[in-house]
């Protein structure tokens, strides 16, 4: 899918230091957070199984040939708030014709599932956002510029779902109408596949996806088109001076919507540096722009990554970008402050590699993977946001509501993006791309 045409640019790059933040409530529609991710993969079940011992993620739907779906396989995992879910193309014998009813997704062409796994490999297809009508979303984005690739679709039980191309081949699908009961299966015509009732659920204490991020060939470009057809907002800003090392750089736009836990971050690669940027490494990589990383939260990023570790490394798992330098632990205290963390804290930050970023609100305490697949492309971060605890809406029902955490608490790590950069690096040179 070609990148959207050329357009007068409204965006500017004005530097973190420049930036200033401001919530205009502006969004075109309402999305309430993220819904799910769906990766397009050659063997949904093997990468479904990966996904699952890498960050302890419970199987709790699917839909296959046992559930009579010819078309393609994709298995859901769950670990609170945060849903993945894996698609593959099935094998359909000569002159074997499936009308799809028993399909979730009737519109997934398994030919287009094909071609899109042979251009990028394994690669998020679908950014899933909650909204209160997906066809009105629907059409507000397209009225203002977005360009549709599924108008809405009647799920069946009053799910809804259509989708808005976002970038590269990567689309923006709204969800809307999912009851509490459909919620168990993730969405109509996927069969319960939760483990009994009496097994423990498996997770690693991933809460929800913080934030997603894209790479583009042109930043503002695809900042203006994404802003344009949703009404989000500019929620920070890093340019190569910010954030890049002598080797590499890169400038990143982050995108919100009103209640600002639909975090959308944009990046493109800068040149004239030593090395490639490792943005335009994952432009050539993926074939054209896609999206580079996923964001997950966690509440105890410290027993996460300790979990996550003891299944990595040759045992079914993911493997993490190598530790910071000595120099970076060594100056780490006095770069973002003794109370950032208590001692014990910061004595597992190095113990484990992690990196400790923070803003003028919290702290950011951030880990990142490998690549998950065969090309240096998608990977995950880990992070954990500490402090910037706000009063929530008073509850109706008599309730004591919670205090909620601000989002993007502790910022995006620029603190980190160099030491980041360099792990990178060093990783891209024992592949020779």
């Amino acid at each position: 899918m070609a990148e959207q045409p050329s357009a007068p640019k409204r965006h500017k790059l004005v530097g973190y230091k420049n930036f200033k933040r401001h919530n205009p409530m502006s969004d075109r529609f309402a999305m309430h957070g993220f819904h799910h991710v769906e990766f397009w993969c050659g063997d949904a079940t093997t990468a479904a199984s990966r996904f699952s011992v890498g960050l302890g993620m419970q199987l709790i739907a699917k839909s296959d040939l046992s559930t009579g779906n010819k078309s393609y396989a994709s298995y859901v995992l769950n670990s609170n708030d945060l849903t993945f879910v894996f698609s593959a193309a099935s094998y359909r014998p000569a002159g074997d014709v499936d009308a799809g009813s028993s399909a979730p997704f009737p519109a997934h062409d398994p030919s287009a599932m094909r071609a899109f796994v042979d251009k990028h490999g394994l690669g998020v297809r679908a950014v899933g956002v909650s909204v209160d009508d997906a066809r009105q979303a629907y059409e507000a984005s397209v009225a203002n510029g977005g360009r549709g690739v599924l108008p809405p679709t009647d799920l069946g039980g009053g799910a809804v779902i259509a989708e808005v191309s976002l970038y590269g081949d990567v689309v923006l699908r709204y969800v809307s109408g999912v009851d509490d009961e459909t919620k168990k299966t993730f969405l109509p015509k996927y069969a319960d596949a939760r483990p009994p009732s009496t097994a423990a659920p498996l997770t690693y204490g991933l809460r929800r996806l913080d934030h997603a991020v894209g790479n583009v060939h042109d930043l503002l470009e695809t900042v203006d088109y994404i802003t344009a057809f949703t009404g989000m907002h500019q929620f920070a800003e890093f340019t190569a001076e910010d954030v890049g090392t002598v080797d590499s750089g890169l400038n990143s736009m982050v995108l919100a919507n009103n209640n600002e836990f639909v975090l959308l971050p944009v990046n493109e690669p800068t040149f004239g540096t030593k090395r490639k940027s490792q943005i335009q490494t994952y432009l050539e990589q993926n074939d054209g722009p896609g999206l580079q990383h996923l964001a997950l939260k966690t509440d105890d990023v410290f027993a996460t990554v300790r979990a996550m570790r003891a299944h990595g490394g040759g045992r079914g798992g993911f493997e993490f970008q190598a530790p910071a330098s000595a120099e970076y632990y060594q100056n780490m205290k006095a770069r973002v402050g003794e109370d950032a963390l208590s001692p014990e804290q910061f004595a597992q930050v190095q113990e484990l590699g992690l990196l400790v970023d923070r803003d003028d609100q919290g702290v950011l305490v951030q880990i990142f993977t490998k690549p998950l697949g065969d090309r240096p492309t998608v990977f995950i971060e880990i992070i954990q946001r500490v402090g910037c605890a706000r009063e929530p809406k008073p509850e109706t029902d008599g309730a004591l509501p919670e205090r909620e955490q601000a989002a993007g608490c502790g910022g995006f790590g620029k603190g980190n993006f160099s030491e980041l950069f360099k792990s990178i690096e060093k990783y891209e040179r024992t592949l020779e791309v």
